[in-house]
């Protein structure tokens, strides 16, 4: 769709020119959301009749239908939301799609909503209830489905005919659509942290009888990741202003519809925890997804971040210590002992090494000192690190160059050593700050729950599923790591959202702020 033309504006009032850049504004965004909504369409129509010769399997088809399915419903309520600003009466009288009927034989909850008033407004005494409208939504409390039925009466004036009093329909986070925010907040459960793709969500759903296609669900969880977007980029700004973060990434196997095979994603995961010396900021995970794993998408992420960053030694992260680094100043980064032990490790467990395995008994006199001073605060920790800890590492130092000298660089322990000594300034970091960890196993821990994921989801159907995976596991982790419980939170967020809640208070509808009573 071709861009919108230059136009000279200065000619016009300042308040007309004002509005003018606005709907030009407007318009280009939606230019852009239409692109998009006819990329995904054609992308639906190539994977729903593609080539004969590309043989997927049940699985893959119904995944790639179901990612593509939520991208296209998220593409939808932006643009349904760009409408409401510009005109919300019309959008919100237009007529909605639903889908599905809900069985007669799930029970029925009636929710009467009553007038705030039943005296007529002219002073003729009490109004009459002449009818009702009905609408039911579907409900979902866990293992239990039944049908919200709300009832809204109608009442009028037997003396004048200044018209029907009714109270407001209850708002919805899906105008005119079955499911109720506790239903969404299910699906989404399910799908992110139960790992139940939606197709099989959809056939367990028909043994209560009720027949909800996986493209219905795909529908709702779509809309709920375009409402649920502000709260985790606000999520994202929290943990950008942190003074330490750990940062890893692992793989998101992405079908790729025009070839009929897989490709190689990458959902990079932005983590915060303080826990282990008692910082006062509470824990939380960003996942993001990129279709590949160059160190410029973790240069991406981590705009605005100064702090010190604990990474494992892939090479995609040195961008970020140089003086080119977009989006910041250089950062200082602590580099991971777990992993210099796997190097070690892999070679003792192969070639049984003593000089393998002495490494490992040294290493393992720092983890002794770590275990001491677990839960104390980072002032004792940085102290107790500076008189024990630092002499370990500095023999450990002068045991590696020895090696080194006397070993190929070619062999396969030579090549372990190598990696340890380029990454030494870094595994020295957590002896001047007690704040760092010792290890990143703390953001690979938030890491495993997506592995799981990807093992009984088999991959992500989509780019742009890996996206709205990224965008839910973060809510759905940060909960975990809070102690809150995924479903609750959901449920009570979609319900603030669904009711307008303001977008100037997104930190109340934080994971971390979220409490059962709330």
């Amino acid at each position: 769709m071709p861009a919108a033309p230059d136009l000279d504006l200065s000619a016009l009032p300042v308040a007309q020119r004002a509005a003018a850049l606005a709907l030009i504004e407007e318009v280009t965004a939606l230019r852009e959301i239409t692109r998009r909504q006819e990329h995904l369409i054609a992308e639906l129509n190539h994977a729903l009749h593609g080539k004969r010769s590309e043989k997927l399997s049940d699985d893959e088809r119904q995944l790639a239908f179901e990612e593509l399915s939520v991208a296209l419903a998220e593409v939808e309520a932006e643009k349904a939301a760009r409408g409401t600003r510009t005109d919300d009466t019309a959008t919100r009288s237009a007529p909605r799609r639903t889908i599905g009927n809900l069985p007669a034989a799930l029970p029925r909850i009636e929710v009467v909503i009553e007038p705030e008033s039943l005296i007529c407004p002219c002073g003729c005494g009490p109004l009459h209830r002449i009818g009702e409208d009905r609408t039911e939504r579907l409900d979902i409390v866990p293992a239990q489905l039944r049908v919200i039925v709300t009832i809204r009466p109608k009442y009028a004036c037997r003396g004048c005919t200044d018209g029907v009093t009714q109270a407001p329909a209850a708002a919805h986070l899906i105008p005119g659509g079955l499911p109720t925010e506790a239903t969404l907040a299910h699906v989404l459960v399910s799908k992110y942290a139960d790992h139940l793709p939606l197709y099989r969500q959809s056939q367990i759903l028909a043994r209560s009888g009720l027949d909800l296609h996986r493209a219905v669900l795909a529908d709702w969880v779509g809309k709920a990741a375009f409402h649920l977007k502000p709260i985790v980029d606000r999520l994202a700004e929290h943990l950008r202003r942190s003074g330490k973060l750990f940062m890893d990434e692992t793989t998101a196997p992405v079908l790729d519809p025009g070839h009929g095979t897989t490709k190689t994603g990458y959902l990079w995961a932005l983590a915060r925890d303080d826990r282990a010396w008692g910082g006062e900021a509470p824990p939380g995970v960003v996942y993001f997804y990129a279709p590949g794993r160059a160190g410029e998408n973790a240069e991406a992420f981590l705009t605005g971040f100064d702090g010190i960053l604990q990474i494992d030694g892939y090479t995609g992260y040195n961008r970020l210590t140089k003086p080119s680094r977009r989006g910041g100043a250089p950062l200082r980064v602590a580099h991971c002992w777990a992993h210099a032990r796997r190097k070690l490790k892999e070679v003792f467990d192969r070639d049984g090494s003593d000089i393998a395995a002495e490494g490992l008994r040294q290493i393992a006199e720092l983890y002794a000192v770590e275990a001491d001073i677990r839960n104390t605060s980072a002032g004792q920790r940085l102290s107790a690190r500076q008189a024990r800890s630092a002499p370990f590492v500095a023999a450990f130092g002068e045991w590696l160059q020895a090696q080194r000298r006397r070993i190929s660089a070619k062999s396969r322990l030579g090549e372990k050593l190598a990696y340890i000594h380029n990454h030494w300034e870094g595994l020295q970091t957590f002896l001047t700050d007690g704040r760092v960890e010792i290890d990143s196993n703390r953001v690979e821990n938030m890491i495993r729950p997506l592995a799981l994921n990807r093992k009984n989801a088999l991959f992500a159907g989509h780019d742009e599923g890996g996206v709205a995976w990224g965008r839910i596991a973060s809510l759905i982790e940060t909960c975990k790591v809070n102690g809150i419980e995924p479903f609750a939170y959901l449920k009570a967020t979609l319900e603030a959202l669904a009711n307008g809640h303001p977008q100037s208070r997104l930190d109340e509808l934080l994971p971390w702020s979220f409490s059962p009573s709330s």
